[in-house]
């Protein structure tokens, strides 16, 4: 949790508000990555790829 709020204290003191679409993309891909590893709906995600 620590590692969150050092980096929204980064974004909001550098006004670097474009790293956030960049980050959500990447957790977003994280997730499906997750998900789509060992679930019934994998090869409905991989075919997105």
């Amino acid at each position: 949790m620590d590692f969150i709020q050092d980096l929204w204290n980064f974004l909001k003191e550098r006004k670097k508000w474009w790293l956030m679409p960049m980050i959500v993309v990447l957790l977003l891909i994280g997730v499906l990555i997750v998900i789509g590893g060992g679930s019934a709906i994998a090869p409905f995600i991989y075919t997105l790829f």
